[in-house]
């Protein structure tokens, strides 16, 4: 007689055990539950010490504000700020650039110090006028912050890649309340047509939590308002390519600048504490003479004012030759938010011409310029939908994607490795950023003998 139950002989039974045991999505779960906790901490404190340099950056722009002859005492705290760096700050020195050669090429833990020199330097600089940004230092310090846990959790050299990963996306998110460009700018930074997917997961719960960490410390971003879309017609994407154009040669043209002013500080001025007060000293000397006040700081309330009514054709330039000689100078900060400067103003100067909103071309202006001058499209592209909408979000692809492809292959990271050249096949993939100069001089040289030769 049957009963309703069926007895499996016992080897089906482990070999039916056994595949279950081998199924992919279970040998995923230790994983996932591995890059949830190590993400996690990590971002927690990303978006702690995120809060705290922004709290400490807005008690460092309302001072100067109320207290406009601070500016005088820039070259002086410029000075000061070199001197620490040159006397301690050596091996940390490399910024962005350091963390993204640990994550291509892991030597060593980065030092404790990265963190409090970056965040004092950055808010001093601030505090006396410098053009400076902000995206560097809570990129920086969410790096070191997170490789503190890799002897904690006893992390193999691949895992600490992802870990630092980790640590930049939760900085970036929590710095501009921008989780996922946050989780894309961890990936797509670090090389030119090449993502790491298998980072995916942790970089997108770091930056989801880093995020919201920084707002349950009360921190509030500036909210950037497009209220009004073009159409998405012939006429309007080839107006929008066309600016991308211009967003994509003004990033190539402050990378270039920076870079280019920064080597020549650095041979006119073998000392380093000189080079800023020089520099500052130029720099608050124009400030007091053309009354540029608009120019120095993060320029927050010019970019909000960039979005809501046109402004001087010429601001964009303003900010542009403040920043490249803050960065030359070797104040600290960031690129990113100038930038945002930068692009805002431009698409607000070539709105009437192009016969597209000003709010929208701002904001295209914005993300654009920072994609051709960081390689980094996708990030923007998705960042412009987190700060704008997502009507906006065919436009910002077109500006992006064509800033990033015109600003060919440079960069404001020296650091940054070509995974994939943009649209040339010659170039070897690995090369760094701050080798291609180099490179093509080279292959001249190359061609030139083998000319002579023929």
């Amino acid at each position: 007689m049957r009963t309703g139950f069926q007895v499996f002989p016992r080897h089906n039974l482990d070999s039916r055990m056994q595949r279950f045991r081998s199924l992919e999505q279970w040998e995923l779960l230790p994983y996932m539950g591995k890059w949830l906790l190590i993400a996690s901490v990590a971002a927690t404190l990303a978006g702690t010490a995120s809060a705290l340099f922004l709290m400490a950056l807005e008690w460092a722009t309302a001072t100067r504000e109320a207290s406009s002859w601070l500016i005088v005492l820039l070259p002086l705290a410029g000075f000061a700020v070199g001197w620490v760096y040159h006397r301690t700050g050596k091996p940390v020195e490399g910024g962005n650039n350091l963390i993204i050669d640990e994550i291509h090429d892991p030597r060593k833990v980065i030092p404790r110090r990265m963190l409090p020199l970056v965040f004092v330097g950055t808010v001093v600089s601030h505090l006396f006028g410098a053009s400076v940004g902000r995206e560097g230092t809570a990129v920086q310090m969410g790096a070191a912050l997170a490789d503190r846990l890799t002897p904690l959790f006893r992390l193999r050299p691949e895992d600490r890649r992802m870990l630092l990963m980790v640590g930049m996306s939760g900085g970036f998110a929590a710095v501009f309340g921008t989780p996922l460009a946050g989780a894309l700018f961890g990936l797509e930074v670090l090389a030119i047509g090449r993502m790491r997917y298998d980072a995916l997961f942790p970089c997108v719960i770091a930056a989801i939590v880093a995020d919201r960490v920084c707002a349950a410390w009360g921190v509030h971003h500036t909210a950037y308002v497009v209220d009004r879309v073009s159409v998405l017609t012939m006429t309007s994407a080839l107006c929008v390519m066309l600016a991308g154009i211009v967003f994509g040669l003004a990033g190539l043209i402050f990378a270039t600048a920076t870079h280019w002013l920064g080597a020549r500080m650095k041979r006119w001025i073998p000392y380093a504490p000189l080079r800023p007060l020089v520099g500052g000293a130029v720099i608050a000397l124009s400030v007091f003479v053309l009354h540029t006040y608009r120019y120095i700081g993060l320029g927050i309330p010019t970019i909000v004012e960039a979005f809501a009514h046109p402004l001087a054709p010429w601001d964009f330039a303003g900010k542009f030759a403040y920043t490249v000689a803050s960065l030359a100078s070797g104040f600290k900060g960031g690129e990113v938010t100038p930038l945002f400067y930068i692009g805002a103003t431009l698409g607000n100067a070539l709105a009437p011409w192009l016969h597209l909103p000003v709010a929208m071309l701002a904001g295209l202006g914005f993300v654009a310029v920072f994609a051709g001058a960081a390689n980094v499209p996708l990030a923007c592209t998705v960042m412009a939908i987190e700060l704008f909408g997502p009507a906006i979000a065919p436009f910002a692809a077109i500006a992006c994607v064509v800033s990033y492809m015109c600003s060919g292959h440079a960069g404001i990271y020296h650091a940054q490795r070509l995974g994939r050249a943009k649209h040339v096949r010659h170039l070897p993939e690995d090369l760094r950023l701050g080798e291609m100069r180099a490179y093509r001089k080279e292959g001249d040289k190359r061609n030139v003998n083998g000319q002579a030769a023929d």
